[in-house]
């Protein structure tokens, strides 16, 4: 995860307080709801130029930081789509 993405993703998570930020950080747990992973959906397209596909746009994509990020790397052209695994 890059700074740029933390410091968007970071404003969206109420309960994260003081902790960093880590690929393992669940969202669900750090206060992401349905409708913050809306308004951060926008903010990734707006804030990182990228649109995330429609089978990213799942519960498993916002599980956690790293899968998020994951999804944005995608996104960006730099992990092809055969190596979501090592994302």
């Amino acid at each position: 995860m890059n700074q740029p993405f933390i410091d968007l993703l970071t404003p969206f998570l109420p309960n994260l307080g003081d902790r960093p930020l880590t690929e393992d950080s669940r969202l669900h747990d750090l206060g992401m709801n349905s409708m913050k992973a809306i308004d951060l959906l926008f903010a990734i397209e707006d804030g990182l130029g990228v649109s995330l596909p429609d089978e990213d746009l799942n519960d498993a994509t916002f599980a956690t930081a790293g899968s998020l990020w994951a999804a944005v790397r995608r996104a960006q052209g730099a992990v092809e789509p055969d190596d979501r695994a090592a994302a």
